[in-house]
């Protein structure tokens, strides 16, 4: 079979199309023919060597959609898309023609969705839910403050909250660039070069401040974000950029009885991902939760899509079309 393959970490040239055997999937696996896989930012990272669970040779990717063409009964010939666990870290990934999965992360397509539609959904979703409804249980009523809301992470987590009946309070890093966001899902948008964020949080909120916050950025905006929550608020973290130490005043923290989670995506096992596909599946049958606008490559143009993403000049979701 034909797959995207690095045998050193470092750079983006050592991406390489090779032609290895198709994979045999164990008995509690399934082989999946791969009909479209998103590029993702952390598949770049892979690469380059900043996700420490990678082993070498690999593979990478990280979410997939196609066919079963191996594995029990029930599945074969079924479309599916999923993701999560060790794919394109410590397993071969999906940047390939087919990859082998376990049969516990096996999720039938949407009805509504073509396979780099729900390609695209993968990571994204599975991320913001894991933040949003398993670790910080958003709650109807609530309010929650995203950071990097116009993000496809910040993005997700905004339509999943609104999906829960939370009110969401969004970030944008330029002030003018508020009146052209139109928005159901976003309740009021905050400019983050306005100055104080924690006094225009509290403004938004007549004086309580944010139940939750999701921070996507972490970095100097941290403490702001903390600072932003109400009494026995939450705050989960996802990233810190650029600086990963940050600071706060303790006191501050524990006499406010603060919460702070953080998620990590890579945590997230193949039956915890099956899950989180399931409850997001009536939620993109319906219409509520919608993938990006996706742009497809072969495995042609794909090193240059890594390169293009790695240097932040896509807006689309990359998608590769074995």
């Amino acid at each position: 079979m034909k797959a995207l393959q690095f045998n050193r970490i470092g750079s983006l040239d050592d991406l390489k199309i090779v032609d290895i055997p198709k994979p045999r999937p164990a008995d509690d696996e399934a082989l999946v023919q791969i009909k479209a896989a998103a590029i993702n930012p952390s598949d770049v990272k892979n690469v380059l060597g900043k996700m420490h669970e990678t082993s070498i040779p690999r593979i990478p990717g990280r979410d997939f959609a196609g066919v079963v063409l191996e594995g029990p009964p029930e599945w074969i010939d079924r479309k599916v898309f999923g993701s999560g666990g060790n794919l394109g870290f410590g397993r071969d990934g999906t940047h390939a023609e087919f990859v082998t999965i376990p049969v516990s992360a096996l999720n039938s397509l949407p009805k509504n969705l073509t396979f780099e539609q729900a390609a695209a959904m993968g990571v994204a979703y599975l991320t913001a839910w894991a933040a949003v409804v398993s670790t910080v249980r958003i709650q109807a009523g609530e309010t929650i403050l995203i950071t990097g809301t116009t993000g496809a992470v910040g993005n997700a987590a905004a339509k999943i909250a609104r999906k829960f009946g939370a009110r969401v309070i969004g970030t944008i890093r330029k002030s003018v660039d508020i009146p052209v966001l139109s928005t159901s899902v976003v309740s009021h948008w905050l400019g983050l070069d306005a100055g104080d964020l924690p006094a225009a949080v509290f403004d938004a909120t007549a004086g309580k401040g944010v139940d939750v916050v999701f921070d996507v950025v972490g970095g100097p905006i941290f403490e702001p974000c903390l600072k932003s929550l109400a009494l026995r608020g939450r705050h989960v973290a996802i990233a810190s950029n650029p600086d990963p130490r940050v600071s706060f005043n303790l006191v501050d923290f524990y006499h406010r009885e603060l919460r702070l989670f953080g998620v990590d995506s890579l945590k997230i096992t193949f039956e915890q991902a099956a899950h989180i596909f399931q409850g997001l599946t009536p939620g993109i049958e319906d219409g509520t939760f919608q993938p990006p606008p996706v742009r497809s490559v072969s495995f042609s143009g794909i090193v240059e899509a890594y390169r293009l993403l790695g240097e932040g000049k896509v807006k689309e979701k990359l998608i590769l079309v074995p």
